[in-house]
């Protein structure tokens, strides 16, 4: 079988690089282009030192030709980025979005959250939300394939199995998340400079982060009437990983070794996604460079409440690795293929 010709957009930030380093090790796939602005000519091993014996080619410019000699475009870039990408497809391109480009459904939506206008409101319809758990062979369907954030990652994935067996309740939800900085993308020092990231842990985007529309954008696809919930997220002393922290209630039918159970069933054929024994203590140690969310269902003081925790690493299965499942998914490979 011949390899997909691959490019890659944005191939120097902390996504790009993971990207990279996950592709190089699948053996369905020949990294063509590797694209940057400000990194043109330059060894992507100057990045990441550990791709430094790999044959890969150097950075260029992004240029509308190449789409002529590739399969797959993957954009880590800037939002807005991807979807001027976008419109210039061929019928042979499938376009995989690490950004926040067509996570939203409506263009007004995305305008709102971004505070910019969507460039490809046309190629709205042809994309799709896509996280491989969930979505599964529907992406076949789409050109565009738009992967979650990485904090909704972690709180959709356990979630939308609860909500759609009506095990919890859809109000007052609360959801505490801290992550690595890396989080942040490479500017994260410049944003965050009297932060003290090393030795400090901080909220940001309290109450009206851009995470938030796609988090309730998903959970109300699986839930009827009222809905709400409350996110809030932290840039922790470390580089990568997420852990959230899920405050639901229970409804009348159900308990929390329903929620186990039903978790369980539901990720019964899934690789990467791991169900603990009740009341499991998990920290980001456990994920950290592995496509794996650890979900554990912990009782509190309360019987009628729960508490989820829920880790995963952000640069994997919160981004790099999703985008891998996603092209597995789209040209039936093996569900492991580069995730290894």
């Amino acid at each position: 079988m011949p390899k997909l010709n691959v490019l890659i957009a944005g191939s120097t930030g902390y996504i790009g690089v993971q990207l990279i380093k996950l592709l190089v090790k699948h053996k369905h796939v020949k990294i063509k282009y590797l694209c940057g602005n400000n990194s043109i000519g330059k060894k992507i091993s100057n990045y990441d030192r550990s791709i430094s014996l790999k044959k890969l080619p150097k950075i260029v410019k992004f240029n509308k030709k190449y789409l002529k000699e590739v399969d797959v475009i993957f954009t880590a870039l800037p939002n807005g980025e991807a979807q001027i990408i976008s419109k210039l497809l061929n019928n042979n391109n499938i376009l995989i979005d690490l950004a926040a480009d067509f996570r939203l459904q409506k263009s007004s939506d995305y305008f709102k959250w971004y505070k910019q206008k969507h460039k490809a409101v046309n190629n709205i319809k042809k994309s799709i939300y896509a996280i491989p758990e969930i979505t599964g062979n529907k992406i076949k369907n789409y050109k565009i394939i738009s992967c979650p954030g990485c904090y909704p990652t972690s709180i959709l994935l356990p979630l939308i199995p609860l909500l759609k067996e009506n095990l919890i309740k859809k109000d007052n939800i609360i959801i505490d998340s801290k992550s690595g900085y890396s989080g942040a993308g490479r500017t994260v020092h410049k944003k965050y400079k009297n932060k003290n990231l090393y030795e400090s842990l901080s909220a940001y985007g309290v109450g009206f982060h851009r995470h938030n529309s796609e988090i309730e954008q998903m959970l109300k696809n699986f839930t009827k009437g009222n809905f709400s919930c409350y996110f809030t997220p932290h840039l922790t002393p470390m580089f990568r990983g997420i852990l959230s922290t899920i405050y639901v209630d229970l409804t009348k039918k159900s308990s929390q070794l329903k929620i186990i159970r039903n978790l369980s069933k539901y990720y019964k054929k899934n690789n990467f996604i791991k169900i603990l024994n009740k009341n499991k203590l998990i920290s980001t140690n456990d994920v950290i460079n592995t496509n794996n969310c650890y979900i554990s269902v912990c009782k509190t003081k309360n019987k009628n409440k729960i508490i989820i925790l829920s880790a995963i690493d952000n640069l994997i299965k919160g981004g790099a690795g999703q985008a891998v499942q996603n092209l597995n998914l789209m040209y039936n490979f093996p569900k492991k293929a580069g995730l290894q």
